[in-house]
């Protein structure tokens, strides 16, 4: 028997049954569709956080005081000033695999502005800090390396702060606004970026030269941190180890000596956050993909019945010249077509919920195509596994006493 007659055998046997056709695919088109979901929505994740760590510069260092935390024990208070100036104009001056470098303190307060305010922090930086962090100056400019020689009482503002303390729209550039009683001239405004991965405001941020805040509002001569930036992101191990290099030996630690500085990168960030997002969309895939197994046992559930029903037909087939392997090969081809076609819905649904998922809860989704191939593969071998043993069976029965059976 041909595989166009199989073929057309089986067709017919699943039209004479489309309600139990169908309630077996049910099973296949919710595993697919729920795996290309899951799947969709675990790397549109991954993609949202490796962009939100490319905007905040993929090569970006940070440099703090004191060493790791080690069991939970609090650092003395004097190894969180290490950080001088003169590391970060060491850094500035000797390091070659470095772009750009500044120093960060930091002070939190509240920001006054004619009869409004906000809490917010003032983060005393450099001029380099922009190109390390990726910012833009989109109304006014940034302060100069005089005002920072001059410790200017001049600071650039975000598009948070610039709605909170001046909702009427009035153009901020030239203002006074106050924190801490000291008042600071508006001379820049940054481009809105809005949230973060982890749910930061990036507007709410006010900039001013490192040397005002360290002189007129903290009183401090260390830095709470270095900011930096390598030359490309390949050769951010190199900076790193150039940089504690160049701490170490400020510092004047032995080779036996600890660091007592902390050096992360954004590298590390994101392996961190890649790791946990894999995980999890792992664990999404693996729960969905326990629908796609049900989905087979359901086959084979009705795969044996539908054997069982037939078991009259079979003898009548047999004692006229069909062979066992006809037989397999036609509750084989039933089996396939059962579960091609629910992969075939599934992949439509699982797409069409990913699509709804976006626009209506605004969910970062990537569907990949990988998972789409991966998905109709394996519903495809999930029809063929579960549909050969009761293909076999009906082929092994007696055609005798096939045509017996009541």
């Amino acid at each position: 028997m041909n595989g166009t007659n199989l073929f057309k055998i089986a067709l017919r046997a699943l039209a004479n049954n489309k309600l139990r056709a169908f309630l077996t695919m049910l099973g296949i088109i919710i595993g697919v569709a729920s795996v290309i979901t899951m799947l969709a929505i675990g790397q549109g994740s991954k993609k949202s956080i490796q962009q939100q760590i490319s905007e905040m510069g993929s090569n970006m260092i940070m440099i703090h005081p004191g060493a790791d935390m080690r069991g939970g024990v609090r650092q003395d208070p004097s190894a969180m000033q290490t950080l001088k100036l003169a590391d970060y104009e060491a850094l500035r001056d000797e390091t070659s695999f470095l772009s750009a470098v500044s120093p960060n303190v930091s002070s939190s307060g509240q920001l006054i502005a004619g009869n409004n305010n906000y809490p917010a922090s003032v983060n005393g930086v450099g001029t380099e800090y922009l190109d390390i962090r990726q910012l833009t100056v989109e109304n006014g400019e940034m302060f100069t390396e005089a005002d920072i020689q001059s410790s200017a009482k001049v600071c650039v503002i975000g598009k948070t702060i610039v709605d909170n303390l001046f909702p009427d729209g009035s153009d901020p550039v030239g203002k006074i606004i106050r924190f801490s009683k000291i008042p600071f001239r508006v001379v820049g405004v940054l481009k809105a970026k809005g949230y973060n991965s982890m749910g930061q405001d990036q507007d709410a941020v006010v900039l001013a030269p490192y040397t005002t805040v360290m002189k007129r509002l903290l009183a401090v001569t260390y830095l709470q941190g270095v900011f930096a930036s390598a030359l490309t992101e390949d050769m951010t191990e190199y900076a790193t180890n150039e940089i504690s290099t160049i701490l170490r030996r400020n510092h004047k630690l032995k080779a036996t000596d600890d660091d007592d500085f902390t050096i992360r990168t954004q590298q590390e960030l994101s392996t961190m956050l890649n790791s946990t997002t894999d995980l999890m969309t792992t664990l999404l895939a693996c729960i969905a993909g326990i629908s796609l197994m049900v989905g087979g046992i359901g086959i084979m559930n009705i795969m044996y019945v539908s054997v069982t029903e037939r078991t009259r037909e079979i003898g009548l087939r047999m004692s006229v010249g069909a062979r066992g392997i006809d037989i397999l090969s036609q509750f084989l081809i039933e089996a396939i077509m059962i579960s091609i076609t629910g992969g075939i819905i599934g992949v439509i649904i699982g797409c069409g919920v990913s699509w709804i998922v976006k626009s209506v809860a605004h969910w970062p989704i990537f569907i990949q195509l990988w998972s789409v191939f991966l998905s109709f593969a394996v519903c495809t071998v999930t029809g063929i596994f579960f549909g050969w043993y009761p293909a076999k069976k009906a082929a092994d029965l007696d055609p005798i006493e096939a045509i017996r059976y009541e």
